[in-house]
Parts: C-alpha cells; sequence; structure tokens
C-alpha cells in the first residue's frame, strides 16, 4: 500500500471507478457475454459494498488520540481556558455557517459523505480479502466463494497490468475446495426415447423433436440454440451438413450435424410457417426456431420442454437443455472421440473442462465391469 494522509483521496483511483472501468473492457475488448458481465458486476459491487462498511465501521471504532499525562496547576487551568475558547470559536463558526444557502450545506456533505464512502483501490490488501471471505463463508456455498475470488482476482489483475497497483493481493488467498458434480447424462436407449416422444402431426411437435436433435447431435448450448439463424444451417451436402454456432464471447464455431437432427430439421422447416402471430401472421425472419407466435423461441422456453420431454421419455424430470448437451460429449468419447475433438465441437476454451467426461466414462467402465467381469462380481455363499 501507498503510504498517504489520512482522508486525502485526491488523485486516486476509487474502487468504483476501477469496477466500471474493468467491465468496460470485459465486454469492448474480452467481448464477454452479457451474463458473463453482469456475473462480474453483481461480485464486484458486493466486495466494493463490503469495503465501504468495513471503513466505515473502521472509523466509528478509531480511538480518540491518547493524551499525555495530566498536567497540575495552571497547565491544566490554561488548558480548560484554552478548551472553553475553542469551543466558543467553534459556536461562532458554526452560527456563521447556519447563515449560509442550505443548498451550499447540502452540496457540501454529500461531498464529504462520498468522499468518505469512496474505496481507494490501495486499500484492497489481503487483511481486507480475507474479512469479506470471512463474511462470505458464512452465507455462501464454496462454489460461489470460489467465483467471487475469481471476480476479484481478475480485477486485480487487470489493476496491476495497467501499473494502477503494486501486486495483486487477491494472489494470495486461498480458494475452498469445490467438488465439481459429475455431469448429468443418460444412456443412449434413454436418449432415443426423449427423442421420440415430441409427435409429428403439428408443427410444434415437428420443432421440438428438431430441438431435441439438435441440442443431442450438435451439443450446443441452450443460449447457442435459441441464436440460430435460418442463414447458420448449411444442408448441402447432405453427409457433410453443418451449423454455425455463436458462442461464449461470440466466438463462432462449425459444428457438424448428425443425420437424425438434419432429417428432423428439414421436417420442420417444411411447416414452419405455421409459427406465426395468430393476428398479424408475421413471424421472424430470421430465427431457426419460432415459438407458437413466431417469435424467436427463448431459454426458458426450450428448459421446460426439455424437462417436459425427459419426464415423459426417460423419466426424468430433473433433465434440462445442457444435459443432453453432456449426453452429446459422453457418447463421443464413448464412441472413441479423442478430447481434442470433442472440445472443439463444444467450444470450451479449456481442455480441462472437456477432461470432466472422462470421469464419466470411467463410472460407467467400472459399472459395465462390475456387472460383466466374473472376477469383478462377489461370490455368493455357498
Amino acid at each position: 500500500m501507498h503510504a498517504r494522509r489520512s482522508g486525502d483521496r485526491s488523485g486516486e483511483t476509487t474502487l468504483e471507478q476501477a469496477i466500471a472501468r474493468f467491465l468496460t473492457y470485459l465486454t469492448a475488448e474480452r467481448r464477454a457475454s452479457r451474463h458473463t458481465v453482469a456475473a462480474y458486476r453483481r461480485d464486484l459491487e458486493q466486495l466494493a459494498r463490503f469495503a465501504r462498511e468495513k471503513a466505515a465501521a473502521n472509523a466509528d471504532h478509531r480511538p480518540a488520540p491518547a493524551r499525555g499525562k495530566a498536567l497540575a496547576g495552571s497547565k491544566t487551568a490554561a488548558g480548560s481556558k484554552t478548551a472553553a475558547a475553542s469551543k466558543a470559536a467553534a459556536a461562532s463558526k458554526a452560527a456563521a455557517a447556519s447563515k449560509a444557502p442550505a443548498a451550499r450545506d447540502d452540496l457540501a456533505a454529500s461531498e464529504e459523505t462520498a468522499a468518505s464512502e469512496a474505496t481507494a483501490v490501495e486499500d484492497l490488501d489481503v487483511l481486507l480479502l480475507r474479512s469479506w471471505l470471512g463474511s462470505l463463508a458464512r452465507t455462501h456455498a464454496p462454489a460461489s466463494i470460489a467465483r467471487k475470488v475469481g471476480a476479484a482476482r481478475s480485477l486485480l489483475r487487470f489493476l496491476e497490468r495497467r501499473g494502477e497497483i503494486d501486486k495483486n493481493a487477491a494472489a494470495q488467498l486461498v480458494l475452498p475446495k469445490v467438488r465439481r458434480p459429475l455431469p448429468t447424462f443418460l444412456d443412449v436407449d434413454a436418449a432415443a426415447e426423449v427423442m421420440e416422444i415430441p409427435g409429428a402431426e403439428t408443427a410444434e411437435g415437428l420443432r421440438d423433436r428438431a430441438i431435441l436433435e439438435t441440442l443431442y447431435g450438435a451439443g450446443l448450448r441452450v443460449s447457442e440454440l435459441c441464436g440460430l439463424d435460418l442463414a447458420h444451417v448449411d444442408r448441402q451436402p447432405a453427409d457433410r451438413a453443418s451449423v454455425r454456432v455463436i458462442g461464449k464471447g461470440d466466438k463462432e464455431r462449425i459444428v457438424p450435424l448428425g443425420s437424425h437432427a438434419l432429417a428432423a430439421i428439414e421436417r420442420y422447416l417444411e411447416r414452419r410457417d405455421e409459427l406465426a402471430d395468430p393476428t398479424t401472421g408475421a413471424r421472424d425472419p430470421r430465427a431457426l426456431f419460432l415459438s407458437r407466435r413466431g417469435a424467436r423461441i427463448g431459454v426458458r422456453r426450450v428448459q421446460a420442454l426439455v424437462q417436459r420431454y425427459g419426464a415423459l421419455g426417460a423419466g426424468r424430470a430433473d433433465l434440462h437443455p445442457h444435459a443432453l448437451r453432456h449426453t452429446c460429449a459422453t457418447h463421443l468419447l464413448d464412441g472413441g472421440a479423442d478430447l481434442r475433438s470433442i472440445q472443439k465441437l463444444l467450444g470450451h476454451a479449456s481442455l480441462a473442462t472437456t477432461q470432466r467426461y472422462t470421469h464419466v466414462s470411467i463410472d460407467h467402465l467400472l459399472k459395465v465391469y462390475d456387472a460383466a467381469h466374473p472376477m469383478a462380481r462377489k461370490r455368493s455363499p455357498a
């Protein structure tokens, strides 16, 4: 921390200013999604709020300056007279100040309050951050705490690279251990049953079948699926059909479409025009998947239909779109696909994310081994 006079905040970057610039950097330079930026904003504003409250609490409990030993005789009397004179001077100043316009008093008070509440980025030392973690531990799960620490580290790393702080104090924090559950997925038979539930009699049924087949066949995120346009689908030649996906950070990738997904999309497109506003007949001219009223289908609607078909087809009322993405990756890995290919298909930035599916496959392999190998089964007592 840099030495400074108490109460002198001039020339310093406040934490609030640093957060605003960091969020702008995420949006403009890193091209992070609005959901990512919103999550960073929530976590960092919580940190700024804690820092202000901590500073206010320290100010309230700050002890008065230590006085020397009491002086005897005339020194004590002189001190009393001086104190009385100071009080009289303060009273006269207060009376004079009361004659000033109220607007100026309000402005000065607000400026003083803002200055006292502002937190300089240099104030974010290890002690303050550890105190923040201690407060979070009482109300937040380890995964949430780890995410918030990551947000603080990213902010301070951003400031360190720009020379605004000497070192990243958050780098010294110890992250809580987070037990990541294995991804939820369906076996091959259950996945096939879910795909077959939507009916082919209506345009909505054909749309739902195409949505399920695309989520499972291409391993898309639900937001990626809802963002698909008609122009993103390349159906020719049929054996090389693909879809252009806009993923996280507006990164594009080309994902192949399997024969089942392609066939489902083509059947849906034949009756897509039936999905339109009942009053005006209007429909979104660009969106691939439409709602009943002709608008681009939303994430919540897709989540609801996946849950419904999961309950009907596989008895899994907890099924969600991301589980179909996990199912796609797991079945690819079981079928012999390498991790790098799966990483590229799913659009993972890190191979470590893709490696989670190896644990799923190993667990599945162990269950098959225990059930099938004669040396693995326990012998029944004679």
